[in-house]
């Protein structure tokens, strides 16, 4: 097939465009109807009226887009006029089902002879226009399994549509659109920062990363930018000094907020140190043990000979929020599956945290010890598996053991520290959220975790409302990391035509296939590793309320195979 431009030149022939001031952005691999066949992928098609974006469905005629995210690969209608709550019975989630749009999740309405105030079950909202002094009527999601179902409840009616959680009175659904063009590979190319296009020298969907125009060299370009050199010199001067005076009364904030929180924290442990114990404590921060986000970490030991890891926080980080989210949850509790706070120190510009040492350091120093090529030994499979349920119980004690439920939104290999007998112990809580145990949403201002472990629901509402279920998200991750000994996501594997990890373990399971990964030995072990999959990919259902609770997690992980179900596929597009 013959094109009017060059290959390279695809992003200038197929450029992103808006039908109107503040809509989404219309780019491969969709395309608007009038535009050339080779700007978008078959059947991802749009139109414009006015400033308005129109999808077309068969069943709907044009409804209005609201939102596009290419990363999820999901795109955002509006069904009709802001919906009532007796509306709900209306919206049938086969009208949604096309060859190429996957229809929302689907709901039942339950009717309850009691109020249902279960409050550990976040995927209800009552229909109070269909409820009565005696019976009590709710749209519920019926997930993984009708368990969670009260006894004095029924089902009356099945397959609506279930919107997201918060935009119900908006009359807004998502859609996950599925392509057998592009596959998985437009997700994973904008997950590592590319654009996604149609290559037709290999005839498949690839993974580019565009000049931004502009990008060559030009005199005009140069003229300006001489012009403009001796005031930025100037200015620069001036930011300098405001910089100075701002940074020094920010620092002055920072410590009077950390300071009222020490005034009101009542605990007797941990203890409080100076900044020269901590020195002392670390030789002056001799031995560095390793770096993060959020500090430095240091061996140091304590004056009655214990050893110890001290962190130093970064002064320009969280503005004191880190270091108080540390001292008010992990300062209080005590569990075999989370590191223990032993001390901390606030004093000027300094905040340190001081932990209980583990000697065999992170996780991910043995489960990625094969692809890095270090001197860690892999860890066999039996102890993967008392590793996986022994922060399967860390979690749960978070999420249930405490007075106050802890959500700690950094679940990560490299926040798993393993003491000298290979237990795990949950550590960093720098992100980390305290919340009442009846609460199921949290309010939440920005992504912060780390790619490859972030619940979709924290970086676009339309998956779901953010809740301790997204620490099963980042958990089950976690787990599949440990099961095929690699990450994730690898931006230097998204570039190729490999298949997403996740993904190929859920068809291997579903196709009735061994999983033949290196780590196995023998069939007990490919038993465990394949449950190991099976709980992880239940943690991973792309839907909050797909996804177990801790405590399942925990039952489990400590069952057997055999009475574990196959979820349903978390990704966009299914495995043959």
């Amino acid at each position: 097939m013959t094109l009017g431009y060059k290959e390279k030149d695809f992003f200038t022939a197929c450029p992103p465009c808006y039908c109107g001031k503040g809509g989404p952005q219309i780019r491969y691999p969709f395309r608007l109807e009038f535009s050339p066949s080779y700007c978008g992928a078959r059947g991802l098609v749009l139109s414009c009226w006015g400033n308005e974006t129109l999808l077309s469905l068969p069943d709907l005629g044009s409804r209005k887009v609201i939102a596009i995210d290419y990363r999820m690969e999901s795109i955002t209608i509006k069904l009709g006029e802001p919906w009532s709550d007796c509306q709900v019975q209306n919206f049938s989630s086969t009208s949604l089902t096309t060859p190429v749009y996957t229809p929302p999740p689907t709901a039942s309405l339950v009717n309850c002879s009691k109020a249902w105030n279960d409050g550990e079950y976040d995927g209800k909202r009552p229909i109070s226009c269909l409820s009565s002094a005696d019976h009590f009527v709710y749209l519920a999601y019926i997930g993984m399994s009708l368990d969670e179902l009260p006894l004095d409840c029924v089902v009356v009616s099945t397959n609506l549509v279930l919107p997201g959680w918060g935009d119900v009175q908006m009359g807004e659904v998502m859609l996950r659109w599925n392509s057998p063009e592009i596959g998985s590979t437009c997700a994973g190319c904008e997950l590592s920062g590319g654009r996604c296009k149609f290559d037709w020298t290999i005839n498949q969907t690839s993974c580019s990363f565009p000049e931004q125009p502009g990008a060559d060299s030009s005199n005009v370009n140069l003229i300006i930018g001489t012009s403009v050199g001796a005031l930025v010199v100037l200015v620069s001067v001036a930011c300098i000094l405001v910089y100075v005076f701002r940074n020094y009364g920010k620092e002055k904030q920072v410590r009077l907020k950390v300071e009222k929180f020490l005034a009101t924290y009542k605990a007797t442990k941990p203890t409080r140190y100076s900044f020269a114990h901590v020195k002392k404590m670390t030789r002056h921060f001799k031995h560095k043990l390793g770096q993060g986000g959020f500090g430095t970490v240091y061996k140091g030991e304590l004056p009655n000979g214990i050893p110890v890891a001290v962190k130093m926080l970064m002064k320009s980080k969280g503005e004191g929020q880190d270091f108080i989210n540390e001292v008010a949850t992990v300062g209080r509790i005590h569990h075999a599956n989370v590191v223990r706070l032993l001390g901390f120190c606030s004093e000027g510009t300094w905040r340190a945290l001081i932990y209980e040492f583990m000697p065999n350091e992170s996780l991910e120093k043995y489960i990625f010890c094969k692809r890095n090529k270090t001197d860690h030994q892999p860890l066999d499979v039996k102890k993967l598996e008392e590793i996986a349920i022994g922060i399967a119980q860390g979690i749960e004690y978070l999420h249930q053991g405490c007075n106050q439920r802890i959500l700690h939104f950094d679940i990560k290999p490299h926040n798993i520290l393993l003491d000298h007998d290979f237990n795990p112990k949950i550590a960093d809580f720098g992100l980390a959220k305290l919340c009442s145990r009846d609460q199921s949403i949290i309010t939440m201002t920005a992504a912060r975790e780390t790619m490859g472990y972030i619940a979709p629901e924290i970086y676009c509402r339309n998956f779901g409302a953010v809740s301790y279920k997204s620490d099963v998200y980042s958990f089950g991750m976690l787990v599949l990391e440990m099961v095929g000994g690699r990450k994730n996501v690898d931006p230097e594997i998204e570039k190729t035509s490999e298949i997403y990890f996740p993904e190929w373990v859920y068809g291997r399971i579903v196709q009735g296939h061994n999983l033949r990964l290196v780590m196995q030995r023998n069939g007990a072990e490919e038993d465990i590793v394949k449950k190991l999959a099976i709980v992880a990919l239940w943690c991973i259902q792309w839907n909050p309320m797909d996804r177990p609770s801790m405590t399942r997690v925990v039952h489990m992980l400590m069952g057997n195979l055999e009475n574990l179900e196959i979820p349903p596929t978390p990704f966009v597009s299914s495995t043959g």
